[in-house]
């Protein structure tokens, strides 16, 4: 069980790593795209990526946890699950914090685009999240004879 748990937290790690580059890549790229970045500068995009990550995880910690106590209750291995889980948490949490107004459909923030990386970057750490421990979810309350004879 123990392991199971250090298997979710790297998958965690890993899934915000993985939405923190969408972000940064979505929102950076196009504007520093024919920019000529000396040595400093071309390291300050590994630091903004690591900040994405962070600011990424922290927003979306209490709602992935939620999804993955589902996933792993229920027994849930569907890339598709995971995908469309991370693409709702990633929206609800960046609805919930913007100025997100859905009577009027209007947003106030930085991009046009904002909710559309918000929730390509949820469906890649879902994906991701699934390669590393959802493919497996539920299979640590199983018997050792019911695991091997399902993976055949």
């Amino acid at each position: 069980m123990a392991y199971r748990l250090f298997v979710i937290f790297a998958a965690c790690i890993a899934a915000s790593l993985a939405a923190g580059l969408v972000i940064t890549f979505a929102v950076m790229v196009p504007a520093v795209s024919n920019l000529v970045l000396d040595g400093f500068e071309r390291n300050v995009f590994g630091y903004v990526i690591a900040f994405g990550a962070i600011f990424i995880s922290f927003f979306a910690f209490l709602p992935a946890l939620i999804v993955i106590a589902v996933g792993e209750s229920l027994g849930i291995r569907t890339v598709l699950y995971y995908a469309a889980a991370g693409a709702a948490v990633a929206a609800l949490t960046y609805m919930r914090s913007t100025g997100w107004n859905t009577l009027a459909i209007t947003v106030e923030g930085f991009a046009r685009r904002e909710l559309e990386i918000m929730t390509g970057a949820g469906i890649v750490a879902g994906f991701v999240y699934w390669a590393i421990a959802g493919r497996n979810a539920g299979l640590w309350r199983e018997p050792p004879e019911a695991r091997d004879t399902e993976r055949l």
